[in-house]
């Protein structure tokens, strides 16, 4: 079993709303009768329990009496949720990323299951460094020191592959994310052995949809499907836009990203199948790259 292994304010504050949600629901009252009883508007309770709001020690104690709640032990507990979910970690990335992918930084480290669908881009816990920084350069057109912050960002999160409790991993990639040349043939070629290496890992797995599939259910786009323990509502990803990135908790809708994740396993390769996929494309580069050479050296 996942044990937890983060402490990010994300989590915290996740886990807190959970166990807050539970205790009201175990004394059968609502949240207009907490807010009723302790004075407070309706939708301060809802704020709570949504995890729009951190909330503070004084106001996590007066909830927890209200709901009957005495073991001191979960009382301390809770408290140092509630403190830590205060924090502001990631500052040093604000330049760079939206508080939705700071949030996300969390969320991944709680996670027991990540089920990623790229159909553009090699997957962000994926790439080496130099495909960070091509990506960064030529398809968002970012400074060098921002490029460099993210960089210093991208490290930070694939630390996460290296957790010996890390989550089950799962990526379904098109076809066309492996063969669009991102920088040089021989950059291509080092991130797809690396990617092949990753592949080996217990936990780890890369499945491709082939080109020759047509129209697929992934083409709604790119989404990270995050699975949590029962008791935890499971989580959505989706950056769609430049400009809109959004974490979505709602079962109706998660449900039917799981359903699409599913889908797409069915029709893409199987997960031995990958390395010998990688490989054929990697000669393909390396052939591409050898007659360009040829090209050169005879004018």
């Amino acid at each position: 079993m996942k044990m937890a292994a983060t402490n990010h304010p994300a989590v915290l504050r996740r886990r807190l709303r959970v166990e807050l949600r539970k205790a009201r629901a175990e004394t059968g009252m609502t949240q207009r009768d907490i807010a009723e009883q302790l004075d407070w508007s309706p939708s301060k309770i809802i704020r709570i329990e949504n995890g729009a709001v951190a909330i503070s020690t004084t106001d996590l104690k007066a909830l927890l009496d209200s709901y009957g709640v005495t073991d001191r032990r979960r009382i301390d507990e809770l408290v140092s949720w509630a403190k830590g979910s205060r924090r502001q970690p990631g500052s040093q990335y604000k330049e760079i990323l939206k508080p939705e992918a700071i949030q996300l930084f969390g969320y991944e480290a709680d996670a027991l299951v990540l089920r990623n669908h790229e159909p553009l881009i090699v997957p962000g816990l994926l790439q080496t460094e130099e495909y960070t920084r091509t990506i960064m350069r030529n398809v968002l057109n970012k400074s060098d020191a921002h490029i460099d912050l993210y960089v210093d960002y991208r490290a930070e999160h694939q630390e996460l592959l290296d957790r010996p409790d890390r989550p089950e991993l799962f990526f379904i990639l098109d076809e066309a994310v492996l063969r669009r040349p991102v920088g040089s043939p021989e950059m291509m070629c080092r991130q797809l052995e690396h990617m092949i290496e990753l592949a080996r890992r217990e936990n780890l797995t890369i499945q491709i949809l082939p080109l020759a599939l047509g129209a697929h259910r992934g083409l709604v786009g790119s989404f990270l499907y995050l699975e949590f323990p029962p008791e935890q509502n499971d989580a959505l990803y989706i950056e769609s836009t430049k400009q809109e990135t959004v974490i979505r908790e709602d079962p109706e809708l998660t449900s039917e990203y799981l359903q699409i994740f599913w889908d797409l396993e069915v029709v893409a390769t199987r997960p031995h199948e990958f390395e010998r996929f990688a490989t054929n494309i990697i000669d393909t580069f390396r052939s591409g790259a050898t007659n360009e050479s040829g090209k050169g050296s005879g004018s």
